[in-house]
């Protein structure tokens, strides 16, 4: 595997800075969720201003504690340079590092493979030939136009904005500071970054006098600051970063061709209202990861590779919607008075509601007419380890690049061997009993946890012996009678 970046450092601009709840769990399942929470802030507060007045606080989150299927309720503030920075450390353990400098100038894909043409800045190039191609290289994809794949949608011209990291002298950064023009909807605001001693800012792009856009500086910056706050003291100064921001709102009419596949802004680029940007990309990535994974270890056949356009068309046109209505309601709140960036944000940016239940991959051999389904979010439940009585997280079971079978009431041995066999010997068996019964049939599974509460069975919509077979990527494949081992079998078998 290459990780190439045409750029010749790697980014300081802080970007998007908030990671979605369902995004700290995929960052959990990689082992770095601690690094992330050490370092952001979740119960962050934003602070309005008319002027120099303050005329309303309010606080995401303030209430919501970490409960047993939900372990992280709140969104963390972050920038994603750190985010950025923890998951290339995380890359490194493994040996791969992203090579900077290295830009991708041709593509030419077969039935067979793909051959890249690598360049760097100072002439040298490279041809490689490799399995797969993702592209993940933004907007202005190279990638996407190489492939000529539509970009359809649509630009928002009056919707632009100045971005960028600065200093700040004369606030305290214990809040989200925003400054509000009610006739338009629009305003500033300034953002402290956990981790940094710096702000980000964010305001419109104006024109001059003469009619031309305002660019991005400190002293625009400052000359904005002055005009809408009025604050004696306070001085933006030493910017790390600077920007421009336009409203777009486009999606590729697909996500692969061939053995080449997008991710990410390639893929589909909206409204940084209720911030799904970044998240929504790395939810691309994790759910293309392991199925290349599976296919190029010989686990699944390439047609599993057909489910990634099929599952993440939908949830990238899901976004695009719901971006741009949270971007109206930001702006009809700033032009009432009583809200800001804030109302960008609603129970379903949180993204753990979002499911896969139209999916080919995506099973049922029992009657469910509600409660967890096929495609759905594997929730995670504290559970007790049958050998020591230690707490066990089922988050901690599904780690890592397995499937993972959950039997309730232990299964029988045939539907328990089946798994076990299958995706390369690579898929993990975990009995949920209630009792010691139950548990004294469940011998051949790798763990068996006692729910004596009935936490996991109610967490799973479970009243009787039943399989559900969770995917790598945390969700719900496959749902079946606790003895029927034949439908772990097709499972497994249609992959």
């Amino acid at each position: 595997m290459r990780i190439v970046d045409r750029e010749p450092t790697f980014p300081v601009g802080s970007r998007a800075k908030g990671v979605q709840p369902r995004t700290l769990e995929l960052l959990d399942d990689l082992g770095v969720v601690d690094e992330i929470l050490r370092v952001g802030r979740t119960r962050v507060t934003f602070r309005h201003f008319r002027g120099r007045e303050v005329i309303r606080e309010t606080t995401l989150c303030p209430d919501d504690a970490p409960t047993a299927g939900v372990p992280y309720p709140c969104g963390v503030l972050i920038p994603q340079t750190f985010v950025e920075h923890v998951l290339r450390e995380r890359l490194a353990s493994f040996g791969p590092r992203v090579e900077l400098d290295t830009a991708l100038t041709a593509i030419d894909a077969t039935d067979h493979a793909v051959r890249a043409t690598l360049a760097t800045r100072d002439g040298r190039q490279e041809q490689i030939e490799v399995d797969y191609l993702v592209g993940c290289d933004g907007g202005r994809s190279f990638v996407r136009k190489a492939l000529a794949i539509p970009f359809a949608g649509e630009t928002h011209e009056t919707e632009r904005a100045l971005i960028g990291d600065v200093h700040v002298d004369g606030l305290v950064p214990d809040a989200w500071h925003m400054w509000l023009d009610v006739e338009r909807g629009l305003g500033f605001a300034l953002c402290p970054l956990p981790g940094t001693d710096v702000w980000q800012f964010q305001g419109p792009q104006e024109e001059d006098a003469n009619g031309a856009l305002t660019s991005p500086s400190v002293d625009a910056f400052q000359s904005a600051f002055d005009r809408y706050a009025g604050i004696p003291g306070v001085r933006l100064h030493d910017a790390t970063w600077l920007s421009t921001y336009r409203v777009n709102v486009r999606m590729a009419e697909r996500f692969r061709v061939g053995r080449v596949f997008l991710a990410g802004d390639a893929a589909h680029v909206h409204s940084i209202a209720g911030g799904l940007g970044m998240n929504t990309g790395m939810q691309d990535a994790y759910n293309l990861g392991w199925k290349l994974a599976a296919v190029l270890q010989g686990h699944a056949g390439a047609g599993l590779l057909e489910s990634y356009d099929a599952e993440r068309l939908p949830i990238a046109a899901w976004t695009l919607n719901v971006t741009s209505a949270r971007q109206e309601e930001v702006i009809a709140a700033a032009r009432a008075g009583h809200g800001g960036i804030e109302a960008g944000r609603s129970g379903d940016t949180t993204q753990l509601s979002l499911n896969y239940r139209w999916s080919a991959l995506s099973r049922e051999t029992v009657s469910r007419s509600s409660g967890l389904r096929a495609g759905d979010r594997a929730p995670d439940v504290d559970c007790g380890a049958l050998d020591t009585g230690a707490t066990t997280r089922l988050f901690d079971i599904f780690r890592g690049p397995h499937f993972t079978l959950l039997a309730f009431g232990g299964g029988s041995p045939a539907s328990r061997e089946s798994a076990a066999s299958a995706f390369g010997g690579a898929t993990r068996v975990c009995s949920v009993v209630r009792s010691d019964a139950d548990a004294r049939h469940s011998s051949t599974s790798d763990v068996v946890l006692a729910d004596s509460a009935g936490e996991a069975h109610r967490a799973y919509g479970v009243d009787r012996d039943t399989l559900v077979l969770v995917r790598p990527d945390g969700y719900v494949g496959l749902i079946a009678a606790g003895d029927d081992a034949a439908a772990v079998d097709e499972y497994f078998g249609a992959l």
